[in-house]
Formats: C-alpha cells, sequence, structure tokens
C-alpha cells in the first residue's frame, strides 16, 4: 500500500514540477516579448522601467513646474546634459545611465520615458536607422514642427543633443521611420497617417 502511495506521491511531484517549469518559461516569453522589438536593423531592447527612485527624481525636477510643457522640458534638460557616449552593448537600464552618468541614444531615451512615465505624461520611442527619440504629444508650441500621427502632433525630444529644446527638428525621412513604440506595453503603434509640419 504505502508503494502505491508513493508511487502516486512521486507523480503528483513531478507533475507540480512540470506545471512549475512550463509557468517559468512562459514567463520569460513574455519578459521577451515585452522588451525586444523587431527592427528593419534588427532587434531592439526596451529598458525602460518604473521605480519610486525614478518617480521620486522625476518630481524633483519638475517640483516647480504648473504645466507638461515645463516638466517634459526639465526633464528633457536633465537627460540631455548626461554625457553622451556610445554604448555598445544593451541598452542601460534608467538607474545605470544615471549612475553612470553616460549613455548613448537608447541609454538616454530610456532613461526619459521612464521619467516621464513616472509623471504619467504619454511619450513614445521612434526607431530609425540607428537611431532612438522621444516623441509626446502637447498643445500646439507655436513655431514648432510636430510629427503628426493621424492628425495627432507629438513633439521630438533629442536626448543627444546637450540643452535640446522640445520640438527638435526631425532629421530623417518619414520613410525611415521603422517603428513608434509604446514603451511599457512595447506595443507597435497603428498609424494611418504620418505627417511633419
Amino acid at each position: 500500500m504505502s508503494s502505491k502511495f508513493s508511487h502516486t506521491l512521486s507523480k503528483v511531484v513531478m507533475g507540480v514540477f512540470a506545471l512549475y517549469f512550463l509557468y517559468l518559461f512562459i514567463q520569460v516569453i513574455d519578459v521577451v516579448n515585452r522588451r525586444h522589438t523587431g527592427t528593419s536593423e534588427g532587434t531592439y531592447v526596451n529598458n525602460t522601467r518604473s521605480s519610486a527612485q525614478l518617480q521620486k527624481l522625476a518630481f524633483s525636477l519638475t517640483q516647480n513646474c504648473f504645466d507638461d510643457k515645463c516638466r517634459v522640458q526639465n526633464l528633457l534638460d536633465y537627460v540631455t546634459n548626461i554625457p553622451y557616449v556610445v554604448n555598445n552593448y544593451t541598452a542601460h537600464l534608467p538607474k545605470d545611465t544615471i549612475e553612470k552618468n553616460f549613455g548613448d541614444c537608447d541609454d538616454k531615451s530610456n532613461l526619459l520615458i521612464s521619467l516621464l512615465h513616472a509623471l504619467k505624461i504619454e511619450s513614445y520611442f521612434v526607431l530609425v536607422p540607428k537611431h532612438i527619440f522621444v516623441i509626446v504629444p502637447l498643445e500646439k508650441i507655436a513655431s514648432k514642427k510636430a510629427l503628426y500621427l493621424n492628425s495627432k502632433p507629438y513633439y521630438i525630444l533629442e536626448t543627444t543633443a546637450k540643452d535640446s529644446k522640445i520640438g527638435y527638428p526631425l532629421t530623417y525621412k518619414l520613410n525611415e521611420i521603422s517603428t513608434i513604440l509604446e514603451p511599457f506595453e512595447n506595443r507597435k503603434l497603428d498609424i494611418d497617417n504620418i505627417e511633419y509640419r
């Protein structure tokens, strides 16, 4: 009787381990899907994050602001003043870019969009050949061109140009934009119409 019980128990234990392994495998696939995006140049690895440290920093940098334009510019000023240095490896996590005090377009865009997310400011990655930048929707800014997605204006934030301003000029052709990405869901936007004006 105890031999039969031991045999049944071992099957149950093995079944539980198999289910646990399957669960872990599904979790790994989910993380990969949420962090990797295929582009014409390969795979982009998204390293955006949410954390109490980033939220505290975002609030600290924007404490004197009364509108999103001011908040966005203050965060952009902070990120653009981090020295630009090419990182030939996977993009840094935002905290690493802060701690190392350098980064390239991936690193600095991941940091900026994580700070914007901490303040619940809508923002997206734009992937172009060998570069990435951030866009945000804001009220119309006089004398600044915007990227219009489905007739809604989004202003370019260039993290690699020191002291750049909201509405940085688009230096790529529209057909060079390979992907516009919602970073925290790692979802490509469906865009019927795109203009730069």
